[in-house]
């Protein structure tokens, strides 16, 4: 099986982030990005606004929210989340 002329590797399954080469932790999180489903995610205007609100606050570092850990853009994907912050920058769209 090959993802666009590379073959496509096997997830490791039980590896922690520090054993992952950087480059496929990030390929890995945009290809889950892509992959989550239309009726499971926010519009793309509500994705982008929830971003640059992410983008704006102090406690973004390295795509990850300091608050909760989370990564912003698989977050802000879904409908039902909230900002994690005390001083919620972006809300449920359910």
């Amino acid at each position: 099986m090959q993802t666009e002329g590379r073959p496509l590797k096997k997830p490791c399954v039980r590896c922690l982030l520090s054993e992952l080469d950087e480059d496929e932790i990030r390929a890995g999180l945009l290809e889950y990005i892509r992959n989550v489903p239309a009726d499971r995610r926010v519009s793309g205007e509500i994705y982008q606004s929830r971003l640059a609100q992410c983008r704006s606050c102090e406690r973004l570092l390295d795509g990850m929210c300091l608050e909760c850990g989370c990564y912003v853009e698989i977050r802000a994907l879904r409908p039902e989340a909230d900002c994690a912050s005390a001083v919620k920058r972006w809300h449920s769209a359910i």
